[in-house]
């Protein structure tokens, strides 16, 4: 179960520090640039009930790290329609849209 919450949704509070607001559609490419970065999601963990991610699953993702993926030509397609609103306090909405998952 994804998000700050493990509820499924990619909402935040104040304790939040990274912001887990940007929802992702995970693909190859950034598995495996967020592995190299020393935050592997791919990797099962089942001591914190995770499941490991694949390509084509939707993940909250911390906005400054999708930021950082974006600024190194790595960042996953994103689901407009289920990023919580104050992601565009960290990124553009321009930016966002120009990574909107087409589906397929």
């Amino acid at each position: 179960m994804t998000g700050w919450f493990r509820d499924g949704l990619c909402r935040t509070n104040s304790a939040d520090v990274g912001r887990h607001t940007v929802c992702c559609v995970m693909d190859e490419r950034f598995l495996s640039y967020t592995k190299a970065q020393g935050n592997d999601l791919s990797t099962p963990r089942p001591e914190f009930q995770f499941p490991g991610l694949k390509p084509g699953d939707h993940w909250c993702v911390c906005a400054s790290r999708w930021l950082e993926a974006h600024d190194d030509g790595m960042a996953p397609p994103v689901l407009l329609e289920a990023c919580e609103q104050s992601t565009l306090a960290v990124i553009p909405l321009a930016v966002l849209q120009s990574h909107a998952w087409r589906g397929g």
